[in-house]
C-alpha cells in the first residue's frame, strides 16, 4: 500500500514538472529577440587638393671608379722594390713607379743593339764625306748627339733617292727599327702610375718571379666615381647628359650631388630599362659604396600623391560620400616603393587616408575627428 502511494506522488510530480517546463519554453519562444547594436567604423580621411607633383625617379647602385686599370705583365722577371710597398691601399701620384721588373739582362741586349747601330752609322761616315758631302753634316750631327744611355733618336730625314738607297743598303734603317723594337719591349719592364690613385688589389710581392701575361693587381682613380642606374624606358626622354642627380647613402645620413655623364643608347630586352651613368666626386666616397639616386624626371599637373596601399589592384580608391564608402576609378601615373601619383579625383573630394580592413562600397563609416583623439 505504501509503495503505491509513493509511486503516485512521483508520477504527479513528474506531470507538474513537465507542465511547468513546457510553459516556460512557450514563453521564451514568443519573447522578441534582442537587436544587436550596429557598429560604425571610424576612418581616417583626407581631402583632395590637386597640385603639380614632381616625378622623381628613384634607383640605386654601387659606386665604381670611373678610371681603373688592371695591371698585367707582358714580360718575365723578378719583381723589384720601388721604394713603396705594393699592397692594397697604397697611394701613388701620377708618374710614380708602380712596378719594376728586373731588366738587367734585357737592358744589356738593348745596349748591344744600340751600339751596333752606332757602329754602322760611324762606318759609313767616310763614304758620306766623299760621295755625299751635302748630307754629311746632318749625319755627323746625328752621330754626335747619339747617347747610349738615352732613347735612340729618330734617323735624319732622307732627302733624295740616292741617299735612301745608300743608307738602306747598309742596313742602317733595319738596325734602327730593331733597336726601337727592343726599346719598346724594355719599357714594359717598368709600369708607372698613369694617374693619381690607390692600389686596390695586389697579387704579387717584391722578390716574386713575374711571368708574362700574369695579372699583378688593380689601380683606380679615387677622385671620380660612377654609379650605374637602370631607368624604366618610359623616362628615357628625360635622361639628359649633364642633368643633376641627388644621391644619398642607404641610411640617409650622407648626401651627395652627381650628374649624368653617359646614357646607354639601347634598351635592355629583358628588363626594358635604359642604363644611365652618374658621375660623382667627393673625398669621402669609396668604391663599392651603395647609393640611392633620385633623378627629377618631370612634373605631373592636376595630381596627388598617396600611399600605395590605398590603391586596389583594379586601380580604384575609396572615397567618402554622406558617411558611405564608394570605390571610384583613378588613373595611376607613377609608382614608387611606398607612394603612387594618381589623377582623376576632383578637388574637395574626401578620400580614405588609411586602409580600412574589410572595406566595401556602401559601408557605413564615420570620419575621425580631432575631438575623438582627446
Amino acid at each position: 500500500m505504501l509503495r503505491k502511494v509513493i509511486l503516485s506522488v512521483l508520477g504527479l510530480a513528474l506531470v507538474v514538472s513537465a507542465f511547468l517546463v513546457s510553459k516556460q519554453l512557450i514563453a521564451n519562444k514568443n519573447r522578441p529577440k534582442p537587436v544587436p547594436s550596429k557598429v560604425v567604423k571610424t576612418v581616417f580621411v583626407d581631402t583632395v587638393k590637386n597640385t603639380t607633383v614632381p616625378i622623381v625617379i628613384s634607383a640605386s647602385g654601387n659606386l665604381v671608379a670611373k678610371r681603373r686599370i688592371e695591371l698585367f705583365s707582358e714580360v718575365q722577371g723578378v719583381f723589384n722594390t720601388t721604394g713603396r710597398l705594393f699592397k692594397p691601399g697604397q697611394a701613388y701620384k701620377k708618374g710614380q713607379a708602380l712596378i719594376r721588373i728586373d731588366a738587367s739582362e734585357y737592358y744589356a741586349t738593348v745596349q748591344s743593339a744600340k751600339s751596333n747601330l752606332y757602329n754602322d752609322i760611324a762606318a759609313i761616315m767616310p763614304d758620306l764625306r766623299l760621295d755625299f758631302p751635302d748630307i754629311y753634316n746632318k749625319w755627323q750631327m746625328y752621330l754626335s748627339a747619339f747617347d747610349l744611355e738615352q732613347t735612340t733618336p729618330q734617323l735624319p730625314k732622307m732627302t733624295s733617292e740616292k741617299e735612301n738607297y745608300f743608307i738602306t743598303g747598309r742596313g742602317i734603317v733595319s738596325s734602327y727599327y730593331n733597336v726601337k723594337n727592343l726599346e719598346q719591349r724594355l719599357s714594359k719592364y717598368y709600369i708607372n702610375a698613369p694617374f693619381s690613385g690607390i692600389l686596390t688589389e695586389a697579387l704579387v710581392t717584391e722578390g716574386a718571379l713575374v711571368r708574362s701575361g700574369q695579372k699583378l693587381g688593380e689601380f683606380i682613380d679615387t677622385s671620380v666615381y660612377e654609379i650605374e642606374l637602370a631607368i624604366t624606358k618610359t623616362y628615357a626622354p628625360f635622361l639628359e647628359v649633364g642633368k643633376t642627380v641627388a644621391l644619398q647613402t642607404l641610411d640617409g645620413i650622407n648626401s651627395y650631388t652627381g650628374k649624368v655623364s653617359r646614357v646607354n643608347g639601347s634598351v635592355d630586352v629583358t628588363t626594358q630599362t635604359i642604363t644611365a651613368f652618374v658621375e660623382v666626386k667627393h673625398q669621402d666616397l669609396k668604391e663599392g659604396t651603395y647609393l640611392v639616386a633620385e633623378l627629377d624626371a618631370k612634373e605631373e599637373p592636376n595630381a596627388i600623391e598617396v600611399s600605395r596601399n590605398l590603391l586596389s589592384e583594379q586601380n580604384t580608391m575609396f572615397v567618402l560620400r554622406d558617411s558611405i564608402l564608394e570605390a571610384v576609378d583613378v588613373k595611376p601615373v607613377y609608382y614608387t616603393d611606398s607612394k603612387v601619383v594618381i589623377k582623376g579625383l576632383k578637388d574637395g573630394v574626401v578620400f580614405i587616408a588609411k586602409p580600412v580592413p574589410g572595406a566595401y562600397s556602401g559601408m557605413l563609416v564615420k570620419p575621425f575627428t580631432s575631438s575623438q583623439a582627446n
